[in-house]
């Protein structure tokens, strides 16, 4: 026993050469993991030691201003979402960064994520094409205030409460005008024009009215026809005990709900899934929404009986994601076809997050992608959001430190669909601390002041996470209209949260609130 720890003193001491150099102090370690992270995101932005990460929306592309707010506001890494939009979309939200950047003088990187084996519902059949205009009513169910409608021309963009029609027509009413329709039902209508701007009318209605592609509108004699209209998307409708079955097939299927006969079908957008998945094994619908358990495997068909469902019948639509996570899936985090991905990045990125890798071969796959498009200089962000993952983190963070600059996302929204809600906080624990052994950064992510950023009011809950991401290197906030609010407040919270606590350890600074300031 004492030679064992007189053996073990030399090596940490350093004196036996070949077992490596001196292990660092806590303070060693704290300069390490503030180096890599200055690399990685950039130099730390006064006031604050965590970055902000915002995923930039479509619009991004073409509003260079929409982009330069959230730069302004305190936008320090601009995420771009590989699973969306094109290569030159791609490219003008990467742009717009910089040019920004520059005017402002604020350094901001730019990331962008490589979408990876996401496994989907496949399409159902499109529901009829109609908007529903619905007044709102007091308790007596009396109206009290009319539906909007805006009235647009035919081939602009179609949108909730939008009826394109055609543009002379348009330009032809005035306010107060009276267009007369026929609704689905056959009730008669009459729609009075509120605002009339080149291009564009705003009527109300009083009564609740169904408008449907085709539907006849007339003012006096000057008569036009609504355009095609989106069709309302349809869904699957499922309860405890339902039968579902996932095809290899992605055609679109007719709707099912319970209590029809059979039982539903929906196509699963991963082939491989139906190579791999067992008997026995879990499956995890619409982020953890619906869970099940396969009861039979074919070759084009796994079966899967529904054993947690909301009681009055839980939605699965299109375009949903599917978890198998105790399924061994043979996929790889990056193909052929995420080449032109990685090219827009080699050029205009500073660093490529993989999603949904599983195995130490996912990282030294992308590895291998990144030297054919020349793109070995950029940053490598593994995003840990299955459990595949997350058991194999110390070997996919050995292979990934092969790259120069390296971090790690906590994808807290699949990770605690397949961990499980109540594991959740464990895991994302475990992951600070072994990142903060390997001295790399971490990014805090999913749902971070979600409900901010959607409705312009936070969660008093989604304060206090925001506060605990102090602990991370990074938080990313996820798209919204109110967006650049979140930006603000997160950048408030961090700074305050920073004089409280460092990772792991209380800074212990004075408490003043209670202070008398008083003259």
């Amino acid at each position: 026993m004492l030679a064992t720890i007189k053996s073990v003193r030399a090596a940490l001491d350093g004196s036996v050469p070949h077992l490596g150099p001196t292990t660092l102090s806590f303070e060693e370690g704290r300069r390490a993991l503030d180096r890599n992270t200055d690399a990685l995101f950039g130099l730390r932005p006064s006031g604050r030691v965590s970055r902000i990460m915002v995923t930039l929306p479509t619009e991004a592309a073409d509003d260079y201003l929409l982009v330069r707010h959230f730069v302004s506001r305190g936008m320090d890494v601009a995420r771009i979402n590989g699973a969306h939009d094109d290569p030159d979309q791609w490219e003008r939200m990467a742009s717009n960064v910089r040019r920004a950047s520059a005017e402002i003088h604020r350094h901001c990187q730019v990331s962008i994520d490589l979408p990876g084996p996401k496994i989907r519902t496949g399409p159902l059949v499109d529901g009829p094409r109609v908007v529903k205009l619905r007044p709102q009513r007091d308790l007596r169910g009396v109206p009290i205030a009319p539906a909007l409608a805006t009235l647009v021309p035919s081939g602009s963009n179609v949108l909730t409460r939008v009826l394109p029609v055609d543009l002379l027509w348009i330009e032809r009413r005035r306010v107060g005008d009276v267009v007369d329709l026929i609704d689905t039902r056959g009730s008669p209508r009459e729609l009075r024009v509120v605002e009339a701007t080149p291009g564009k009318l705003v009527v109300e209605v009083w009564d609740t009215t169904y408008v449907e592609t085709e539907a006849t509108l007339a003012c006096g004699g000057d008569t036009t026809r609504v355009g095609t209209l989106a069709p309302i998307p349809q869904c699957h409708v499922l309860r405890v005990g339902d039968q579902l079955v996932l095809t290899n097939d992605v055609e679109p299927v007719d709707p099912w709900r319970h209590g029809q006969t059979g039982c539903a079908r929906i196509g699963c957008t991963l082939p491989v899934a139906f190579e791999a998945a067992e008997v026995g094994q879990r499956v995890i619908l619409d982020d953890g929404k619906m869970t099940g358990m396969i009861e039979g495997v074919a070759q084009d068909e796994i079966r899967v009986r529904i054993l947690t469902a909301s009681p009055r019948g839980s939605r699965l639509r299109a375009e949903k994601g599917i978890n198998l996570p105790d399924t061994e899936l043979p996929v790889v985090a990056a193909t052929d076809a995420d080449l032109p991905l990685l090219e827009v990045a080699a050029k205009h990125a500073d660093m490529v997050a993989v999603s949904f890798l599983r195995h130490e071969r996912d990282v030294d796959c992308v590895h291998d992608y990144l030297r054919r498009v020349g793109a070995e200089h950029l940053g490598l962000i593994l995003k840990i959001e299955t459990t595949a993952a997350f058991a194999r983190l110390p070997e996919i963070l050995l292979h990934a430190m092969r790259s120069p600059l390296v971090g790690v996302m906590i994808a807290r929204g699949d990770l605690a669909v397949e961990a499980g809600y109540e594991r959740l906080a464990e895991v994302q624990e475990e992951i600070l601390w072994l990142c903060e052994a390997a001295h790399l950064p971490v990014i805090w992510a999913t749902e971070v002041l979600d409900q901010l950023a959607r409705t312009g009011h936070p969660s008093r809950a989604e304060v206090t996470d925001a506060a605990m991401a102090q602990r991370a290197e990074c938080v990313m906030l996820n798209k919204g209209p109110h967006v650049d609010t979140a930006i603000v407040v997160l950048d408030d919270i961090l700074r305050r949260m920073s004089g409280h606590q460092r990772k792991k350890t209380p800074l212990l600074r004075p408490l003043r609130s209670w202070v008398d300031t008083s003259p």
